[in-house]
């Protein structure tokens, strides 16, 4: 039976094949359609979270593991990530969550504008991960929760630094970090007033670590590449409502379908990444 946490994965040969689902933003399912209002676009984020791992693992490309980085929920409801783990059970691949903004902060008032929304801090799923080890033959994947209760935008503290950089200390593979917001500037104002504040003190800290290849984040609800110091970092689309990219002010991407990302490991340390989005919209 598949356990949980995952500590370590195999892959019987060639690359390490991970998929990265994110920003999900399930509604309690007593809601009568899982729906939220996104001006002309109301995704069914419950249908749209089932379309992407369903198409994904019927893809031709065995999947090692998933990786879930954060947003599971727009509201704090245990049932609902009752729902989300019987889901990724029941798939048998090794799975592993991390928390996003949403899981630790509810908002009131939703037909609100946002900026005069008041903002709740609620206790993380104790089954959403941090400071956790997924152990392979060639990699070293990282988790961290970068999420602060009450508040939009992430940080990362001393305590997480000095547990990450005692990770890539004592282990020379290549290593990936997982987390949920943003590293790197998305370009786009409003969204960027929300990604970790310390990520100067991030960089600064992980500088001495050639090792470390490849950070994946949510969040932006976009795809975009970024690179700095020798690491390929990597923000990938919602599973269910997109963000228009490269605007200063709040906009919904209409045109952009829901979306995920594959990161293929390759055990002499090279990766190739691609994003992947529904076929119906």
């Amino acid at each position: 039976m598949l356990s949980y946490p995952t500590y370590r994965v195999n892959n019987p040969d060639g690359p390490l094949n991970i998929l990265q689902i994110t920003d999900m933003h399930l509604l309690p399912l007593a809601s009568t359609d899982n729906a939220e209002d996104h001006g002309d676009a109301k995704p069914n984020c419950r249908h749209c979270f089932e379309a992407n791992l369903a198409q994904a693992l019927a893809e031709d490309i065995r999947c090692d593991l998933i990786v879930v980085t954060g947003d599971l929920v727009s509201k704090v409801e245990t049932a609902t990530y009752d729902y989300v783990f019987e889901v990724l059970h029941n798939t048998q691949i090794p799975f592993a969550c991390i928390a996003g903004n949403h899981d630790v902060t509810d908002e009131s008032s939703h037909d609100l504008p946002f900026d005069q929304r008041e903002l709740m801090a609620r206790t993380m799923d104790s089954r959403l991960l941090s400071q956790h080890v997924i152990e392979t033959d060639f990699w070293q994947l990282l988790l961290l929760d970068s999420s602060t209760p009450g508040k939009i935008s992430g940080a990362v503290t001393e305590a997480d630094m000095d547990w990450l950089c005692a990770q890539l200390e004592t282990c020379d593979k290549p290593a990936l970090l997982a987390v949920h917001h943003h590293v790197m500037p998305m370009y786009s104002e409003w969204i960027d007033a929300h990604m970790i504040e310390n990520a100067d003190y991030f960089w600064q800290r992980v500088a001495p670590y050639a090792h470390l290849k490849v950070i994946i984040s949510g969040h932006t609800h976009q795809e975009q590449v970024r690179y700095r110091n020798g690491v390929t970092v990597y923000s990938t689309p919602s599973t269910c409502y997109q963000f228009m990219p490269y605007k200063d002010d709040f906009s919904y991407d209409k045109q952009a379908h829901a979306g995920y990302r594959w990161l293929q490991l390759a055990n002499n340390g090279n990766l190739a990444s691609w994003v992947k989005r529904l076929d119906t919209w």
